[in-house]
């Protein structure tokens, strides 16, 4: 097995130049003649076959966005950011629609209102800035007319008319796995409500926590397939969410969470199965999931579990895979609480090989960061997460 040298890498990160060339002598150049295209290895790897090697994805805050440009050399424009996803050797892409509706803005005391309504604030720490919840605007919401006559998006502040032309610029080149995400039920209706006023509501005032959730379901269904037509059979993933873990937990009980939030998601993803053009559905949940794994594949419908986040109570690769490896695919899985920020290279090395050993065995693995890689991860770890060998012999 390859190991990790100090040496070269520390000369790597001298001059954009020198880290350029580095990544171009590892996963940097998918559009040359290998064995399969970056879409071949996605694809194949949700088959449940084993590709040339592990595909890799890539998400991280603007902070770590705004590193990698400055080592590289490179500006923030999408043609430069892309030309990242190259050098890293990545093989997924996001498509994007574009915001034209009004009700996203800036107040006048810094805060803003995000286009689903919400409104928040921006915090700075030590290593980056984050968005936190300034307040909830429904809060006061005493009935379903309340929540009913509330001022909702509409699935036309989305304009898709240029989907089509993303999907074809984005595998201008090389054709790439296109994903598209969608959004959270449960995640954004508590934004709007409070999340434990929420809760609460579950228990006492179900009808006005359904009524929220049906909204953005609803919302959700519009826009998704408005965007797969729109793509014309050139989308490959569409990714949903719902955090519904915490690190030793789940946030509500499995009947619960069967009662009120599953329905909605089976309803949105049969939406999803129906429309004009099939895709792969991916799905989120940060925290402690196992006892809900088995229904996500089964219940929910979904194809791909993403982030399996390591260090949540249950959350064994090797377990899951054994277990659910037949029926899920999983994208996630390298630890961002303490390997990536704080391990030295070589465990960031040793842990992207057990990843990919255990989790890619067979396929059905996507390998990347458990989580949006955060700002205080270091350049030299992240560098080493995408030149580790991706092969499995």
């Amino acid at each position: 097995m390859m190991t990790y040298t100090p040496q070269p890498l520390a000369q790597a990160l001298q001059s954009p130049a020198r880290l350029r060339a580095y990544l171009e002598g590892h996963y940097g150049h998918p559009e040359a003649r290998v064995s399969l295209s970056p879409w071949q290895r996605v694809e194949t790897a949700l088959a449940h076959e084993e590709p040339d090697r592990v595909p890799f994805d890539f998400w991280a805050v603007p902070e770590v966005w705004e590193r990698l440009r400055d080592a590289l050399g490179l500006v923030a424009d999408a043609t430069d950011d892309d030309r990242i996803l190259r050098l890293l050797g990545i093989d997924c892409r996001m498509v994007t629609t574009r915001y034209v509706g009004n009700k996203a803005r800036q107040l006048p005391d810094g805060t803003f209102i995000d286009a689903w309504g919400t409104h928040r604030r921006r915090v700075s720490n030590e290593f980056g800035t984050y968005e936190e919840y300034a307040r909830h605007p429904l809060a006061g919401a005493q009935s379903v007319s309340d929540v009913l006559d509330w001022e909702w998006p509409s699935p036309d502040d989305w304009d898709v008319s240029g989907v089509r032309q993303q999907c074809e610029h984005l595998n201008a080149d090389v054709r790439h796995h296109l994903r598209y995400e969608v959004g959270g039920i449960f995640e954004w209706s508590w934004a709007l409500r409070g999340f434990e006023r929420f809760l609460f509501d579950l228990v006492e005032k179900p009808d006005v926590a359904c009524a929220i959730m049906d909204r953005f379901t609803d919302l959700y269904i519009e826009n998704t397939v408005r965007v797969i037509e729109a793509a014309g059979g050139l989308l490959d993933m569409v990714y949903t969410y719902d955090d519904v873990g915490t690190q030793n937990a789940l946030l509500v009980s499995p009947r619960m969470w069967r009662k009120y939030i599953l329905p909605r998601h089976q309803r949105l993803n049969a939406a999803i199965r129906a429309a004009a053009h099939p895709v792969k559905i991916m799905y989120h949940s940060c925290g402690a999931v196992y006892p809900l794994i088995g229904a996500f594949a089964e219940e929910m419908g979904i194809d791909v579990l993403n982030p399996l986040q390591p260090r949540a109570a249950g959350m064994d690769m090797a377990r899951i895979k054994s277990e659910f490896g037949d029926r899920l695919s999983f994208h996630g899985g390298v630890d961002i609480q303490q390997t990536l920020p704080h391990g030295t290279p070589e465990d960031v090395q040793a842990e992207v090989r057990e990843r990919c050993r255990i989790l890619g065995e067979g396929g059905g693995y996507i390998c990347t960061s458990a989580h949006y890689l955060q700002a205080d991860t270091p350049l030299e770890n992240i560098v080493v997460m995408y030149t580790t060998p991706r092969e499995l012999t």
